[in-house]
């Protein structure tokens, strides 16, 4: 019989069936094996070949692969036992059938095949004894260790490795002989005579006798190191992901993408930064003139403290054009040293300091990547190795420009949101009050905390004097964070303190509030601004004279209240719809306060938390303000410490304490005065001894003054009933005159030749300022003096 060609096919009986069962071809191993030409059967039914005594159930259609015993009919009659392969064909449903002809004879042991094959593998392989004593390896496995099979035949692997990694390899070939079970090993070792670790996936099998008994393991060993260094790649860049980036602070950002790189990439790594300019914020695209100035924002070491650090964090150094700092940058490309533009041995003859380091730690390789996002330079990292003994690869590059593009994405970031923080901040710090005014009223303390990650909002809170004595308080929130949102709460604090300052009731107040807010809506909407503009606020007036305070809120937390005899509560106050929606009412509600009340206004930002609901908030918060009211400076620190998480809010914060004052009866005089101006002259008089009465009498002649003007204008211009009223602290005398016309005086040019027309100007010119404002009544004209204390 003449051998037969490798790709012979008639070697192979081969038989290909339509979906329909219809023979469509039928090759010449088949004619050899059932005696049927090609056209004898091509386009006839395939089952006719089939004996029909034969029970064996056909594959099913969407089996991909089927295999089993059939009995086919020879074209001479007899019934022949064939055993078939069979594959489902993917595109178009057909079945392929096939049969070796020659009859697979058993092998001897000596057969050269079988020995070749064990000796000649691409798989390095060897076989242990029951001692775990090695037996025999094939050459492959002698290439790995790089010693021939005669010299260490007999050893254990733990003796011929030589490393922890071998002798983990020996526990886990240890165990596959006691359980007979095996097992696949991933390790890490350098094969023998190579300078570099490779990356083995060893399969460690059982070896049994005819009798089922272990009497060795084999080992196989598979060289998988681009498949694990590219696992690894992946692993450090999903890692940077997620990792890199976890706030909006460049030093923590840098740090994180020192982190990531050490040991992964490198053995030490140090980030600098440039600094920013002061005015434009924005680095220029243009790459930076050497000598380059950076500020070391992290480093990572894989020794504890970074002895390898030249430069701590935070400080500065100057690196010249032939360090591979400056030379990246101002080529704007990673450079490996040594390199062809810039070598390692001439930055080091520059300094000193880092020649000294690179000796004694043995570096011997450094790679400088550019941090860039945006078509800007922002700094540049260093990865540098000494414990590791291989050089940078080019894949080393594309990963660590892979991992420092993410991080410099996250570092530009961080900068943009810290510059718009910092101007947020600023603009609000100016829009808020710089301190609270003293008033006779109360005595007030605050504070004011940015939010810790979502930037500076829109909260605000304002103490402002009013006519009387009387004073305002008010605490706001503007939807959203960022400089729009101090924009727009610098422009209600504004409107605020210029309705406050014509006297109107809080919930008049917050009605024209709101339609400022709606204003500020439509005009947003108008710019093309994202989201509508929105705000809570809560307004309060306090009378120390009367010791009442009349309150109205438009969608802003109540206020709590802790009276001197007894427990903080807050008041009931109606809700309000928050400012913005527009047309909808207010409610004010008027509260009596006993002298050492104090109220606590605040924002949500205060009582809002993932950990707790709002009752354990607002439990939290009147447990602080009862336990240190003392002091309000106190007070305000110990809520804060009581409902504020260690690393900073999650929104902003706005909390004012105020603690009432009353005025003594002795402190305020009323007269009711006729409509006649007969009675002005005695009025005067009056008012002198009772200035004179409270020590007064350096300002009995102004005040008498003040007051013949405003009793004069309102007997000539008013409707009785009229009233006047005097109330003096060590600092103010007010000086009040009410009647019940409605009509607001004000002040007009006067000619020369005039006979009237001038009290109010000469009011206003003796008088620290005064007004008018609206009662339900009619109206007050009311004016201040300021009084000095005698020598």
């Amino acid at each position: 019989m003449s051998p037969v060609h490798p790709f012979d096919e008639a070697a192979t009986a081969r038989a290909v069936i339509d979906e329909n069962g219809t023979l469509i071809h039928w090759n010449e191993g088949a004619r050899r094996l059932l005696g049927y030409a090609p056209e004898e059967v091509e386009g006839g039914p395939a089952a006719h070949l089939l004996d029909p005594a034969d029970t064996t159930a056909p594959p099913e259609p969407d089996t991909p692969r089927w295999s089993g015993t059939l009995s086919l009919r020879h074209r001479d009659g007899h019934v022949l036992s064939v055993w078939l392969l069979a594959h489902h064909g993917e595109a178009r449903g057909e079945w392929l059938v096939v049969t070796p002809l020659e009859a697979a004879a058993p092998r001897s042991p000596d057969d050269p095949l079988i020995r070749a094959v064990l000796t000649q593998s691409p798989c390095a392989m060897a076989v242990y004894d029951e001692r775990l004593r090695l037996y025999g390896i094939n050459d492959a496995m002698a290439e790995v260790i790089g010693l021939p099979e005669a010299r260490v035949r007999g050893l254990r692997n733990s003796e011929i490795g030589g490393k922890r990694a071998s002798e983990q390899l020996e526990e886990d070939m240890y165990g596959v002989l006691v359980s007979g079970e095996g097992r696949d090993v991933e390790t890490y070792l350098r094969s023998g005579g190579e300078d570099r670790a490779h990356a083995w996936l060893v399969r460690i099998s059982p070896l049994t006798d005819d009798e089922g008994r272990v009497r060795g393991v084999c080992l196989a060993a598979h060289d998988f190191s681009e498949q694990h260094k590219a696992r690894e790649r992946l692993q450090l860049v999903n890692e940077a992901s997620v990792r890199i980036g976890s706030t909006l602070d460049v030093t923590r950002t840098a740090q994180e993408l020192a982190d990531v790189c050490v040991p992964a990439l490198a053995d030490f790594v140090s980030v600098d930064l440039l600094d920013p300019p002061e005015h434009s914020g924005e680095h220029h695209p243009v790459p930076p003139d050497p000598p380059v100035t950076l500020r070391r924002a992290a480093h990572q070491s894989v020794n504890p403290g970074a002895p390898e650090a030249v430069v701590k964090p935070g400080e500065v150094d100057v690196y010249p054009a032939s360090s591979p700092q400056a030379g990246s940058l101002v080529a704007r490309r990673t450079i490996v040293a040594p390199d062809a533009t810039t070598t390692l041995s001439e930055w080091l003859a520059w300094d000193d300091r880092r020649g000294a380091r690179v000796a004694e730690f043995g570096i011997h390789a450094t790679m400088s990547v550019p941090i860039q996002a945006r078509g800007q330079t922002l700094g540049v990292a260093v990865l540098t190795r000494y414990l590791r003994p291989d050089p940078f690869t080019p894949d080393d590059v594309l990963l660590a420009e892979e991992v420092t593009a993410r991080a410099a994405v996250c570092i530009d970031h961080a900068r943009r949101f810290s510059r718009e923080r910092q101007t947020a901040l600023a603009l609000q710090r100016s829009l808020l009050p710089p301190s609270l005014p003293a008033t006779a009223a109360l005595e007030a303390a605050s504070r004011y905390l940015p939010a810790a990650r979502a930037g500076v909002g829109g909260d605000w809170f304002d103490v402002i004097p009013l006519s009387g004595m009387r004073v305002a308080m008010v605490v706001g929130d503007v939807v959203g964070h960022g400089i729009q949102a101090s924009a727009t709460m610098g422009r209600l604090r504004t409107a605020v303190r210029t309705l406050a300052d014509i006297d109107l009731a809080p919930d008049e107040l917050l009605t024209h509030l709101d339609d400022l807010v709606v204003r500020l809506s439509t005009e947003a909407g108008a710019e093309g601004t994202t989201g509508e503009v929105g705000a809570t606020c809560l307004y309060a007036v306090y009378d120390p004279v009367s010791r009442r305070c009349s309150l109205a809120r438009a969608g802003h937390p109540p206020p709590v209240v802790l009276r001197p005899d007894g427990r903080p509560q807050q008041i009931d106050l109606p809700a309000g719809p928050p400012l913005g929606l527009g047309g909808l009412p207010f409610e004010s509600v008027e509260v009596e306060l006993p002298e050492g009340t104090v109220l606590a206004l605040y924002t949500d930002g205060l009582i809002e938390s993932r950990e707790r609901d709002a009752d354990t908030s607002h439990q939290l918060l009147c447990r602080a303000l009862e336990q240190s009211s003392a002091s309000l400076e106190g007070a305000c620190h110990a809520i804060l410490q009581a409902l504020l998480p260690v690393g900073g809010a999650q929104d902003d914060v706005a909390l004012l304490l105020a603690r009432t004052h009353g005025l003594a009866p002795s402190q305020v005089a009323t007269w009711d005065i006729p409509a006649d101006p007969a009675l002005v002259a005695p009025i005067r008089r009056q008012v002198g001894e009772q200035l004179d009465t409270w020590g007064l009498s350096d300002a009995a002649f102004t005040a008498e003054l003040v007051v013949s003007e405003l009793v004069t204008n309102a007997i000539r211009y008013g409707e009785p009933p009229i009233r006047l009223r005097l109330i003096h602290d060590a600092a103010t005398l007010i000086c009040e005159v009410s009647d019940s016309s409605h009509t607001a005086p004000h002040l007009r040019r006067v000619k020369t030749f005039d006979e009237g027309g001038r009290g109010l100007l000469l009011v206003a010119q003796l008088t620290q300022r005064w007004g008018s404002r609206h009662i339900a009544e009619g109206k007050t004209i009311w004016a201040e003096l300021a009084l000095f204390e005698e020598e």
